[in-house]
């Protein structure tokens, strides 16, 4: 604030501070735009959340369905408990983790392979290109009578179809991730006297392997997608089998129970790929 007193001299007055209050709430991190949180504003916001999530679970199952249509999370838990008692849980719990873990981590390697040649080299996106833009658009869905009569009822197309509804975005997304390597990189690399295979492996892997990652990590909700898909073929076993044959007793309580492991596998599944992101890469933020 500029004055004029009577002497005709001007005098610059020092602008106001804020009070603390005004500070205190600029700098509050519930409100803060963009920036990280506080691992423990994280963990007891994300505690509150899940508690909010089970409080309208408890209040729909008893004020508006009926138990027929939507059990308590208590009866959910005890189906849990009993369906682990007598080892039906353990059992499809490993035989789908098998199938994803199988399935997945083909489709991931020759998406790495295939992805990051396609995002680096343009004579290879140029042969690829025409087959990945046509297979794509084909459900693997639609796949599942082609895979039964070319692998029969066991395992196999189960895996297969997994991989089939999995392996052209992980390409496309990896792809990418690659194109996405700045150029200076490369041109600084060959300016050190670096030759071609060493770029590809310290340059161009090492600077996209936190996409790649990412990149998996989204893509694995649709392997988990496919696997529902993957069980309606003949399986014995399994967590999406588990469901359909709940289904038909009208077990709505062990659906849901199912549906939860679902979840929970899942989370762990993508917080353990985002571990592995943070460790690949550790100037990035979880």
């Amino acid at each position: 604030m500029i004055g004029v007193h009577d002497a005709g001299v001007v005098a610059v007055e020092p602008p106001r501070q804020k009070s603390a209050a005004t500070r205190g709430r600029a700098q509050s991190p519930l409100w803060r735009i963009g920036g990280t949180l506080d691992v423990r504003w994280r963990i007891g916001l994300g505690a509150l959340g899940v508690l909010g999530v089970v409080l309208a679970w408890q209040a729909a199952a008893t004020s508006i369905a009926s138990p027929s249509v939507l059990p308590t999370p208590a009866a959910t838990v005890a189906a849990l408990g009993a369906l682990w008692s007598d080892g039906t849980l353990a059992e499809a719990t490993v035989a789908s983790t098998q199938r994803i873990a199988i399935g997945f981590s083909i489709s991931v390697a020759v998406a790495v392979v295939v992805g990051v040649a396609i995002g680096t080299f343009v004579s290879v996106e140029g042969f690829f290109e025409a087959q990945i833009a046509f297979l794509r658009y084909i459900p693997a869905s639609a796949l599942t009578p082609v895979f039964l009569l070319w692998f029969g009822i066991g395992e196999s197309p189960k895996i297969w179809l997994i991989v089939a509804g999995t392996v052209f975005f992980n390409i496309l997304m990896m792809a990418d991730v690659a194109r996405s390597v700045p150029k200076e990189l490369i041109n600084a690399a060959y300016t050190l006297g670096a030759g071609r295979l060493t770029v590809l492996r310290r340059v161009v892997l090492r600077h996209a392997a936190p996409g790649l990652i990412d990149a998996a990590r989204v893509n694995l909700a649709a392997a988990w997608l496919m696997l529902v898909v993957a069980e309606l073929l003949a399986a014995q076993s399994g967590l999406a089998f588990e469901i359909i044959r709940a289904q038909r007793f009208r077990a709505v309580d062990d659906m849901f129970g199912l549906l939860l492991v679902f979840g929970v596998i899942g989370l762990a599944s993508d917080l353990s790929l985002r571990w592995l992101r943070n460790r690949s890469a550790p100037w990035l933020r979880a």
